[in-house]
């Protein structure tokens, strides 16, 4: 098997990993709290179920751009093996939290220390031959975007088998063994005298020279909308199965199976239109997906029944299979050769911005116009983000 090939197995486990790692919580925190870390209070266990989760997305956008600069310094690898074991040791610490102070803190130094995913994009795509750009981007966002739709379905089913310690347990281990697999297997070639001889700008001057290109900063303001677009309904799906359900039997369960059926389509669509990517250009299946995932919002808030909103979203996650990918294999376009990781970096800074402000915003804006209208705004956005796209990189090219 060819080198990029393998770079590509082995990092797409870790991708899928990492994402599922930092996610599986949302179905058992507020339990991990009262059952575990002794909170009584409803409205207690609320907000630092609300803090704790949006910690780990706080310190990794503000740290991202420093590894990403690190990275283009000392190789994609050494940022890779940095993130992979030192997450997977602070995954096991939250298994032993004693108090909500101990898990808050935990999940700031876990998105401290990450970076594995802007890391593994930076190396796929450097190490990946040119016509086979769009494949590989679309296969390794596949296993992130995954990961974070299956993690919360997957963290669910084992608070039900094993308890709630023992999950930190288990993904730890796994993303120590992720990262041991890719020690051995991932190779990159990366000149380091080149490197250091390359002047280093500083992070925010890499920034203000990335920023400089246009289709650039269009790229990283569409993740950031991407992100919000498709997160902040997210944190209401089980009251809206519940509402279409008309009852509470089985709610846990169809709201997972509601939320992994989008990462399933993705999973099967990502690599599939990476792959048309390569023949009729990122630019047009960037645009297509835009629109898609647009009108695909619409029958979502328009539903009658689980079911049709099933099926709804299992349609919107084969269109959200061709966003983020298109926009990686840009990204690598448009970006100078040495800032590819920094630019990765910043990419998934807006990502982590759009996590922390999309189910915020989503919950605030719920209160006026429910999530039916959520769904509405949503597909609003997606259409602009659509706008965007053709007046940057379409029409401008």
């Amino acid at each position: 098997m060819e080198q990029w090939k393998k770079n590509l197995i082995v990092l797409w486990c870790g991708q899928f990993l990492v994402m599922a790692g930092m996610t599986m919580i949302i179905p058992f925190l507020t339990l991990y709290l009262q059952f575990e870390l002794g909170l009584t209070d409803p409205h207690e266990i609320g907000i630092w179920a609300g803090v704790i989760f949006a910690g780990n997305f706080v310190t990794a956008f503000i740290f991202q751009p420093i590894w990403g600069k690190l990275a283009d310094r000392y190789g994609r690898k050494l940022m890779l093996l940095r993130s992979g074991f030192g997450m997977a040791v602070v995954m096991v610490l939250m298994g032993f939290a004693e108090s909500p102070w101990h898990l808050l803190l935990l999940r700031m130094l876990n998105g401290t220390i990450s970076g594995f995913n802007p890391a593994s994009i930076a190396l796929v795509s450097a190490t990946t031959p040119k016509e086979r750009m769009g494949f590989a981007m679309g296969s390794i966002q596949s296993g992130a975007i995954a990961g974070t739709i299956l993690g919360p379905f997957i963290g669910g089913l084992l608070a039900d088998a094993v308890g709630f310690r023992p999950i930190f347990y288990i993904t730890g281990s796994l993303l120590f063994m992720a990262s041991l697999l890719a020690l051995f297997v991932v190779k990159e070639s990366f000149d380091r005298s080149k490197a250091a001889a390359r002047v280093q700008a500083t992070v925010m001057e890499g920034f203000r020279q990335l920023s400089r290109i246009p289709q650039l900063l269009a790229l990283f303001g569409v993740t950031l909308l991407i992100q919000f677009a498709h997160m902040s309904p997210m944190t209401l799906i089980p009251l809206y199965v519940q509402e279409l359900q008309g009852s509470t039997e089985n709610i846990a369960f169809l709201a997972g199976f509601v939320g992994s059926v989008t990462g399933l389509s993705n999973m099967i669509a990502s690599p599939l239109l990476g792959r048309l990517s390569d023949r009729i250009g990122a630019q047009r299946v960037l645009m297509v997906s835009l629109l898609g995932a647009a009108i695909a919002f619409i029958p979502q808030a328009m539903a009658d029944s689980v079911w049709q909103l099933i099926i709804s979203r299992f349609i919107f996650g084969m269109f959200l299979g061709g966003l983020i990918p298109a926009v990686n294999a840009l990204i690598r376009k448009y970006t100078p050769d040495g800032m590819e990781s920094r630019a990765y970096s910043f990419n998934t800074s807006t990502l982590s911005l759009g996590n922390m402000i999309g189910p915020i915003a989503g919950g605030a804006l719920s209160g006026w116009i429910g999530i039916h209208g959520l769904f509405l705004v949503s597909a609003v956005l997606m259409l602009m983000n659509g706008a965007w796209v053709w007046h940057t990189l379409i029409r401008r090219r």
